[in-house]
């Protein structure tokens, strides 16, 4: 079966609307920056590499009908990317493709406005192209991490629907199913949102990856049995000392796999790299409805009144981190030192 996450027809972009996943295959049509805007909060899309895709888009949807002059088209592209931003203040992506719509204005900003539009909508199908690009290369890197008979655990949802194509964490499983016999999967459900349930268990079973699907809670028994190999995740912004912010549950991995001495490996493009901040402790944390947690299927399943954490996502620290697997390569600790070495690379 054939699906993409998001696409640009010329026109109007679509997206596959993953709330009705793994059951009913949907896409919404988004005409103008608002609905791209809904799309990401409400997580119709989500995945911090497919959620960068669509702001981009989002900023062509809200410039392509400007009237006016080169000056207040630069003063509305600003306005946008602080609108797109605030979507989803976690991910870095977002922000990160924003950024580089408006870097590309700010370029090209004494020429007039026809051809203002017309560099934005290159470069957002630039941004798209590259993200395809960068995942193959992350699945190449990664795949040389396991071997025969290895059972990879991974969290949340990290494949082609997080993404344009490939995937990140899924890029590196898929990538290594290809490459060695008896690969196995055990997929986390990843409460609140089910995304490893709905979404991760589909593209496995679309892909023929053989996989089980586990409760969270479940995880460290499973580890206990020596059930698992290495641990592979997303992320959705990683500090310059390797901190990462990924699908809240991350961080309980991270601490039972360095307890049981199993492999930790996250997997990102460098666009998730957020190169300003040094720490994790200046990643902003989304914290979500509490719907999310008293509801499940729709259903109620709390009693009424019930006060609610529920945070999005979690800090993993560097410490606990075994290595980061990018398009660029795999990247060891210290991180601090390792990652600069990314950022001064000309091919980056």
């Amino acid at each position: 079966m054939e699906y993409r996450s998001i696409y640009f027809d010329g026109d109007v972009v679509h997206i596959l609307d993953q709330r009705y996943l793994p059951f009913d295959i949907t896409y919404c049509v988004c005409n103008n920056e608002k609905d791209i805007f809904d799309a990401i909060r409400e997580m119709k899309i989500r995945g911090a590499p497919a959620i960068g895709v669509a702001a981009a888009y989002g900023m062509y949807l809200g410039l392509r009908d400007f009237d006016g002059d080169s000056n207040d088209f630069v003063e509305k592209a600003k306005e946008l990317k602080s609108y797109l931003d605030s979507a989803r203040p976690t991910a870095v992506n977002l922000a990160w493709a924003t950024k580089r719509i408006l870097d590309k204005i700010l370029e090209n900003k004494n020429n007039d406005v026809f051809l203002l539009k017309k560099l934005v909508l290159d470069e957002a199908k630039k941004i798209e192209e590259e993200d395809a690009e960068r995942n193959y290369k992350i699945g190449e890197y990664g795949s040389e991490l396991f071997s025969d008979n290895d059972t990879i655990m991974t969290i949340c949802n990290t494949g082609a629907l997080a993404t344009v194509k490939y995937g990140t964490a899924f890029s590196v499983i898929k990538r290594s199913y290809e490459k060695y016999t008896g690969i196995n999967v055990i997929a986390l459900e990843t409460r609140p949102y089910l995304q490893g349930a709905r979404l991760t268990a589909f593209e496995l079973k679309e892909a023929g990856i053989p996989f089980k699907l586990i409760t969270d809670n479940m995880s460290a028994f499973v580890m206990q049995k020596g059930l698992v190999s290495g641990i592979v995740t997303g992320a959705d912004r990683i500090a310059l000392n390797g901190d990462t912010a990924n699908k809240v549950g991350t961080y309980m991995l991270a601490v039972l796999a360095y307890y049981h001495k199993i492999p930790f490996y996250v997997a990102a493009p460098i666009s998730t790299i957020d190169f300003s901040i040094e720490t994790g402790k200046k990643i902003p944390i989304e914290e979500r409805s509490l719907d999310e947690v008293t509801h499940c299927g729709g259903k109620r399943i709390a009693p009424y009144d019930t006060e609610v954490y529920n945070f999005s996502f979690d800090i993993t620290p560097h410490e606990l981190i075994t290595a980061i697997i990018t398009d660029l390569g795999v990247v060891y600790p210290p991180f601090k030192k390792n990652l600069r070495k990314l950022l001064s690379n000309p091919n980056r």
